[in-house]
């Protein structure tokens, strides 16, 4: 579903289960037939994209808090305050807070976001001191809503959007909450003395050449590495 519905789907319970709800159009629900041969389309109310902010809970890191606008931060936290809009990213996803445990273990320098979504990392990395930082993307709405949770937040933030192939500029520390295909395709565009990857399953194991793996931690069946350039 990730896959199919990079922009989001809904988890809803019922008695027989959890149902898988996206919100697509007829090109979708064909991809949905394609893949898993079964599916039902219902038409849904006028405003659904907004949705999502009915399920836009703030999450506590470490010293970080990551929470929507209409949410007060504890005064003992580092507010990641985050609009997500349609980009993904609001912090409560398991890898996302794994990405942003291991980034407070980094110390504070030139920073790279590889899938900087709605910019939760980017401003995170900004807000633990790291400078200059910047953020890709291959999605245009992930470029706006990083600039402008970047702005909310009081941080600089570089954003732009990006080839799938593209190489980047060398950084201090880089993270790439990403696809494991997207991750293993990293060495030779990434030049990072360390490297915080996740956005694949606990099972699932790297190998990056030009990199040693240093440290891996989990979260309800979902990991993330920290790497470092040997």
């Amino acid at each position: 579903m990730i896959e199919l519905y990079p922009e989001g789907f809904e988890e809803v319970e019922k008695r027989s289960g959890i149902e898988l709800v996206a919100y697509t159009d007829a090109a979708g629900e064909e991809r949905m037939w394609h893949v898993f041969g079964m599916g039902e389309a219902t038409d849904v109310e006028e405003g659904w994209e907004d949705r999502w902010r009915t399920f836009h809970r703030p999450v506590r890191v470490g010293r970080l808090w990551v929470g929507p606008p209409w949410e007060t931060p504890p005064p003992d936290a580092l507010a990641v305050v985050i609009d997500p809009g349609r980009a993904f990213g609001t912090g409560a996803h398991p890898t996302t807070q794994l990405c942003l445990d291991l980034l407070q273990e980094l110390q504070p320098g030139s920073f790279l976001d590889v899938g900087c979504g709605s910019g939760v990392l980017s401003v995170a990395a900004a807000l633990l001191g790291h400078a200059p930082v910047l953020g890709v993307d291959i999605e245009a709405p992930s470029i706006v809503s990083t600039r402008e949770n970047a702005a909310r937040n009081g941080v600089e933030v570089e954003a732009r959007l990006v080839t799938l192939d593209e190489a980047y500029p060398a950084t201090t520390s880089a993270v790439a909450n990403i696809s494991v295909d997207a991750v293993r395709a990293l060495p030779g565009r990434v030049d990072a003395a360390w490297l915080v990857t996740s956005g694949y399953f606990l099972s699932e194991r790297l190998d990056l050449p030009g990199y040693g793996h240093v440290e891996r931690r989990t979260h309800d069946g979902w990991a993330a590495d920290l790497h470092r350039r040997t």
